[in-house]
């Protein structure tokens, strides 16, 4: 017991004069830039892993367990969580806001718009406003050619009034598929102000040339639910977006 006792003390009093203790060695698994919350900003990070050991005289002995990969800022040098890497970078967010622009224009084109000069100059011009300045209404009309041949591109088959209509378009399925695919993404990192901005933006395309048509009445519907906005708030903003200011 007594000897216990003296290992025990012998070795507080290593680490109370600093000579031993656990420490942690890393390891860079792979790096790239993330948005640092702590800088405010995108910044580079390395991702690392650790092990600790336990260390007497700067010569590691025993091993104390692993620490589980961290994101490591480089420049401010906190240590987040891996689901730091999820958020998106502040180039990143604001390419995904331009898509999503570019694509909602695209579908109220899609549902019955592109017919209308006026309609097809207010797409241009939302698409432009929201960073793609060398957009032209033969690039968004070329790209809509190429949705309207997708095999995709077909009538909703549950969807009567389409049915019983035959001189209505065709709900263009690949549109709303591209609709899922820009939109879904980007809806949990947008507060809901952000997410019902772009639902006005897409019914004042469909506006510029007059009331909604049906198609882009259903299209932007279909928005609105891309966006994880509920269909009371969707019903709201495209009736709020019909009354002059």
């Amino acid at each position: 017991m007594r000897s216990r006792d003296r290992r025990g003390r012998s070795a507080t009093g290593l680490r109370r004069a600093g000579l031993a203790g656990v420490r942690t060695t890393w390891r860079t698994l792979d790096d790239g830039e993330f948005f640092c919350s702590g800088c405010g900003g995108d910044r580079s990070y390395r991702l690392r892993f650790g092990r600790r050991r336990l260390v007497v005289l700067g010569v590691p002995l025993v091993p104390r367990g692993d620490v589980p990969p961290v994101v490591e800022c480089a420049a401010c040098r906190r240590h987040y969580d891996t689901g730091a890497l999820d958020h998106p970078t502040t180039n990143r967010l604001a390419a995904m806001l331009r898509d999503a622009v570019y694509c909602i224009a695209l579908a109220v084109l899609a549902a019955e718009g592109a017919g209308s000069r006026v309609t097809r100059d207010a797409a241009v011009e939302s698409v432009r406003a929201a960073g793609y300045p060398e957009c032209t209404e033969d690039r968004l009309l070329e790209r809509l050619a190429a949705l309207r041949a997708d095999p995709l591109y077909e009538p909703v088959a549950d969807d009567a009034r389409y049915l019983d209509d035959p001189g209505a378009d065709d709900h263009p399925m690949a549109a709303h598929i591209e609709l899922c695919e820009a939109l879904e993404p980007l809806t949990v990192h947008l507060a809901p102000a952000g997410r019902e901005a772009l639902l006005l933006q897409g019914a004042a395309v469909a506006l510029a040339d007059g009331p909604y048509e049906p198609a882009e009445r259903d299209m932007l519907e279909s928005v609105g639910c891309a966006l994880a906005l509920r269909p009371e708030d969707t019903e709201r903003l495209l009736a709020a977006a019909r009354t002059p200011s």
